[in-house]
């Protein structure tokens, strides 16, 4: 890598870094827009005693959920967690802690982690169990609590296309928590499904700009549907 060029040949070169017991943020929704390929080197590299922040842990043998079936993960902190029996199961014998964030909550603190505001006041969650222990102050007659921000040791993000200086734009719903996770790891690495030159991407259209971003590679995906409705004829 040289100057500003931000692409990187291999997996193995772009999660260069990874150690057990890290903290990882993991943009996507479900399974639309989750980096699988970072993922999948994640599985491969055997790093154990992971903290995972994701809005959830995929699928049974697809996404975040394959990292369940060799006990990578040690702590979930996601918003739904109700598509992996693996993970129910790991949870009900005690073998994953799980923190569970109200979903705009956990949107937030990535933003403001990436933003380096260290914490921030929300109503949600207050007078519910999401709310014990934590401090509560009143703004104009409404109670808030105090929600600390979130940041990783990496940040594996998805995008549409990226230019080599790290500038990304993400495609339609394929956005949720990309943008958010993409500014909150130390080590931001994003897989792209198009790698374009410099100055080919409108500045208007552009989501993230590259100074968040430390190395992009060029992947192919496979895009599951998580689940399938039809109507019959």
């Amino acid at each position: 890598m040289s100057g500003f060029n931000k692409v990187v040949q291999s997996y193995d070169e772009a999660m260069a870094g990874l150690t057990d017991n890290m903290t990882i943020i993991a943009g996507g929704f479900g399974l639309c827009g989750i980096p699988e390929n970072l993922i999948a080197q994640i599985k491969k590299s055997g790093v154990k005693g992971l903290t995972i922040v994701s809005n959830n842990c995929g699928v049974d043998g697809f996404g975040l959920g394959i990292l369940l079936e060799d006990r990578q993960i040690k702590k979930m902190v996601s918003s739904y967690v109700g598509e992996n029996a693996l993970f129910e199961k790991q949870l009900l014998a005690g073998e994953l802690e799980v923190e569970l964030t109200p979903q705009g909550t956990l949107a937030e603190k990535m933003r403001a982690g990436g933003a380096g505001i260290p914490a921030f006041y929300t109503a949600t969650g207050y007078g519910t169990p999401v709310g014990e222990g934590k401090e509560v102050r009143e703004f104009n007659g409404r109670n808030y609590i105090l929600e600390e921000s979130i940041t990783g040791d990496f940040a594996i993000v998805k995008a549409w296309k990226a230019d080599r200086y790290g500038n990304l734009v993400f495609r339609h719903t394929a956005q949720n928590f990309n943008p958010m996770a993409a500014t909150a790891g130390k080590i931001t690495v994003v897989e792209v499904e198009e790698i374009v030159e410099p100055g080919e991407l409108d500045p208007a259209q552009i989501h993230t700009p590259g100074i968040y971003v430390d190395r992009v590679i060029k992947g192919t995906f496979e895009k599951r549907i998580e689940q399938r409705t039809v109507r019959s004829a």
